[in-house]
Formats: structure tokens, C-alpha cells, sequence
């Protein structure tokens, strides 16, 4: 067969997508496709710079191109990736590509700790992130981070006062403590803290951004229903731990973004504290709170199953010392990681195959 752009766009186009399940050639993945003297060259635009497959898909292109013009053909296959959206465009966040929610229905299963980690670890990939504490009255976001001292600028644009987020580990971050003493309770009725949450997501200079993080608080409350009536959400995560209360908590957050009025995807659930493994024994794994809880939970509803995030100490030096754990070789590295990649995943998925994300209309 001949070497020309039609020869090589059919052969590539029974490469296959593994997760949108079509073919390179009409999702429009192959771009500047050059060829000269026997050799082919192109890019493979991924969805994502997290794609878990792309050394996968790759070697698929090679052996495709490989089988119609043999293997002397001279290849240059360059993965590049352009994260896909699902939003309409409005007058707030008009560069940000994804919002996505992170949820739980109760406290302490270490939902910031999953979102601070979730953060980085897509930063890590090449993504630009954001993360939102949205937590009012228990910001950890500044801790977590280590910037607890810090205190964001503001500029002034067309006469209204911008703020600048402070940016740490690749991730721009915004919260309640960059703002009021750390010692100080924030003791403010629910509209108090919607208008705060409104003044994160407009009133922030967030730029460009591949994801843009919501830490919510525990529960189900008014927090909630401003973000979802004030911009649109690509999707939320919800975050468990695998004992009976937990779950049953967290069946409600899920359940609450599933109601008909809301309807906005759940990209799925994360078990954390799902295992214990002593530092000695990496490979031991010890259930303490029950097993395959949040599995079960995402089997239930039909949503996916993201993963699991052990319990180890070295999560909980990294929460006090704000060194995200996903920096730290092993176990925890490795947990996030897949996380993320998991998550930009189903991101990319729900982008391709759901209708574009609506500010939702509640009357509640």
C-alpha cells in the first residue's frame, strides 16, 4: 500500500479509543500528519495529560501503521493533549475548562485531605489546576498546602477589586483562611457563606485551568446548592470511608447530586482509609473500618469505583507538615496518582458522551 495522508488516516482509524470507544480518526485525535521519504509523522491529541492509556494507545498506532506499511516505516508519534469540556461558556470562569465537586455526606474521611492530594497529582501530569476550599467555617486547605501565612493580593480591574490566588505546588488555591485569622472562628449563617463561596468562583482571577477543584464541606447544605445554581459543575467525586455510618452518609451526598432538579454526574466514589499497611510491611493490607465499602456503594448507584486510599502515617505527616502525600514514593504516590488519572478519566468520558453542563435552576 501506499504511503499517502488517505492510506495512513485509514489505517489509523482502526485505533480505537479504549474508553470513548471510537476510532483516532473521527474524534479528531490525529493532527499534523506529515509524510515524507518513508517516514510518518503525527500527534495524538489525548483528552487528558492524565490519560492512564497512553502508552497503550501509542503502541496500538504503531502496530496499525506497522501492519499496512511494514516495519521498516520510519515512525514519529508525538502524545501531546488538549483536555476536553463540557461547559457552557458564561460570564464567571469563562477559562476553566472543568469544575468538578468534592463531596462527602459526613466529616472526617478525609475529604480535604483527597482533594488537596487529587489536586496535585493532576497538576503533576502537566494540568492546570485550582482547587476552591469551600469549607467556610473549617478551612484546612492553607495547612495542607503550607501557606497558612499567606495572604492573597488583590488588582483592580474595570475598577472592581480581583483577587490573586495563592499558588502552590503547580495548583492556584483559594480559602476562607487565607483571609481571617487562624485562630478565629468564622461563625456565619448560611447566606453569609454562600456569598463568600460566590466571591471565590467570581470575584478570583483563576485564569486558564484543565480543572478547577470545589472542596465542599460535609454534608448536604446551602454551600451546595449555591455552587450548583451558580456555575455549571462537570461532575462530582464522592468521598468515603468504608464503615456502615460513613456510607450511609455518603449516599446521601451522592444521591442529592443524582436528583432530577440538581442532575449533575457523579464521576464517581473514592474509598479512603480503605486499608491499613504498616511502613514494614507495605504489602500488608489490614481493614479496620470494613472492606470494599465504597465499592459497594458505587456498584449500587451505577457510578464508577475511583479507587482506594490507604491509611498510613505518612498521609497524615503530610496533612500537618502541608507536603501533599502524592509526593512521597510508595503507597501513597501510587493511590493518587491512579486517583487522578481515574478521575480525569471519567472527566473526559462524561464530556463525550453527556450534554453540556447547565447552571442548575433550584427551588429549594
Amino acid at each position: 500500500m501506499s504511503i499517502n495522508k488517505e492510506s495512513v488516516l485509514e489505517a489509523l482509524s482502526k485505533v480505537e479509543d479504549p474508553d470513548l470507544k471510537k476510532d483516532l480518526v473521527t474524534l479528531g485525535m490525529i493532527q499534523g500528519l506529515e509524510i515524507s521519504e518513508g517516514k510518518i509523522s503525527f500527534k495524538v491529541v489525548l483528552t487528558t495529560p492524565a490519560c492512564p492509556l497512553k502508552e497503550v494507545i501509542k503502541n496500538n498506532c504503531i502496530e496499525a501503521l506497522e501492519e499496512s506499511f511494514g516495519k521498516e516505516v520510519e515512525l514519529d508519534i508525538f502524545m501531546t493533549s488538549n483536555v476536553t469540556t463540557a461547559r457552557n461558556e458564561g460570564p464567571l470562569l469563562p477559562k476553566v475548562k472543568n469544575i468538578i465537586a468534592i463531596a462527602s455526606g459526613k466529616g472526617g474521611v478525609g475529604k480535604s485531605t483527597t482533594a488537596s492530594n487529587l489536586a496535585v497529582a493532576l497538576a503533576n501530569t502537566g494540568a492546570k489546576v485550582g482547587l476552591i476550599d469551600a469549607d467556610i467555617s473549617g478551612p484546612s486547605i492553607p495547612t495542607m498546602f503550607n501557606v497558612e501565612s499567606e495572604q492573597p493580593t488583590v488588582k483592580q480591574v474595570d475598577g472592581k477589586n480581583i483577587i490573586l490566588p495563592i499558588e502552590q505546588y503547580g495548583v492556584k488555591l483559594m480559602s476562607i483562611g487565607f483571609l481571617t485569622p487562624a485562630e478565629s472562628a468564622v461563625v456565619w449563617r448560611g447566606p453569609m457563606a454562600s456569598s463568600a463561596l460566590k466571591q471565590f468562583i467570581g470575584d478570583v482571577d483563576w485564569g486558564e485551568l484543565d480543572y478547577l477543584l470545589i472542596d465542599l464541606p460535609p454534608g448536604t447544605s446551602d454551600i451546595h446548592l449555591t455552587m450548583v445554581q451558580t456555575i455549571p459543575v462537570t461532575g462530582a467525586v464522592i468521598v468515603t470511608t468504608p464503615q456502615k455510618v460513613a456510607l450511609a452518609d455518603a449516599t446521601k451526598g451522592l444521591t442529592m447530586f443524582k436528583q432530577p432538579q440538581i442532575n449533575v454526574p457523579v464521576l464517581g466514589v473514592v474509598e479512603n482509609m480503605a486499608y491499613f499497611s504498616p511502613e514494614e510491611l507495605p504489602e500488608n493490607k489490614y481493614y479496620l473500618f470494613g472492606k470494599e465499602g465504597g465499592q459497594r456503594l458505587a456498584e449500587k448507584y451505577q457510578v464508577p469505583f475511583l479507587g482506594e486510599i490507604p491509611i498510613v502515617q505518612s498521609i497524615r505527616e503530610s496533612g500537618d507538615t502541608g507536603y501533599p502525600a502524592v509526593f512521597k514514593k510508595g503507597v501513597t504516590e501510587k493511590a493518587f496518582s491512579e486517583l487522578a488519572e481515574n478521575v480525569a478519566r471519567q472527566v473526559a468520558i462524561r464530556n463525550a458522551e453527556k450534554n453540556k453542563t447547565e447552571v442548575v435552576q433550584v427551588n429549594i
